[in-house]
């Protein structure tokens, strides 16, 4: 319970107490970032059930995204604007990696979070109730599960100490072993054997993404694991978005 409580904490504002912080719930915790993803997706797709009804929708799907903003505390956005920043300023690696830390925003990372908000909003508002529902579930998942593979693959670019330090040291391939099938079972759930292909498309997204950084910064910090999450969620959007209109009358 203490390691699903530190995942829970770290992915989102939801005030927990745990009683050990230790290496080991560390470790253990990164088993439940898909986890924590799917019961956001669950809620989230509630909430647009709820009010669906009541609202048009292109003020449901604010709400939606608002919402999640809320939940995580922008952690992740937050991380894609520092990064964006970072690799618009063609600086040196360690001014990138000091732009990452400074907590102001810039010109690129301003673009990129007004481009990511938008693209939530209009590709969501593209889906019938019913996909919308599993796509938020699968986004959120999905999006929470593709942490692990930069954590597993790319070194931690800063020299001291950092908040994502902790987890490039702990990541355990077994425990990144379960949390992929969790989040393999979710998408096959969701979209039978097409889920397969979105988790992949994905991953191989993501990951080319972390080789970019870890080329340009020499590793990948907290800030690069947010910015791939945020772009997770729109690779997940897209990719349903690009079946629907390949595949007329999979998902209904």
């Amino acid at each position: 319970m203490t390691s699903f409580l530190m995942a829970l904490q770290f992915l989102t504002i939801i005030p927990v107490r745990y009683r050990e912080f230790t290496e080991k719930n560390v470790r253990r915790s990164m088993f439940y970032f898909p986890v924590v993803g799917l019961i956001l997706g669950l809620f989230l797709g509630g909430i647009d059930q709820l009010i669906s009804p009541v609202f048009p929708e292109l003020l449901v799907n604010l709400l939606l995204v608002t919402l999640l903003i809320f939940i995580t505390g922008g952690l992740h956005l937050d991380g894609l604007a520092d990064t964006m920043d970072a690799l618009g300023s063609h600086r040196s690696r360690e001014e990138m990696l000091r732009i990452m830390k400074d907590s102001r925003i810039g010109v690129m990372g301003t673009l990129a979070l007004i481009t990511v908000l938008l693209y939530k909003i209009s590709l969501l508002s593209l889906f019938p109730s019913s996909l919308k529902f599993r796509s938020l579930i699968l986004m959120l998942t999905a999006s929470r599960w593709v942490l692990l593979l930069p954590l597993l693959l790319f070194p931690y670019a800063r020299s001291g100490e950092g908040k994502a330090k902790s987890f490039f040291e702990q990541i355990d391939p077994a425990i990144a072993s379960g949390a992929t099938i969790f989040t393999l079972t979710v998408s096959l759930t969701l979209f039978s054997y097409w889920g397969l292909f979105l988790l992949i498309g994905t991953g191989l997204l993501v990951l080319g993404f972390g080789k970019y950084i870890h080329y340009r910064v020499g590793g990948l910090t907290g800030d690069s694991l947010g910015a791939s999450a945020e772009i997770a969620e729109i690779i997940i959007l897209l990719g349903v978005c690009l079946l629907t209109k390949l595949k007329a009358g999979i998902f209904p």
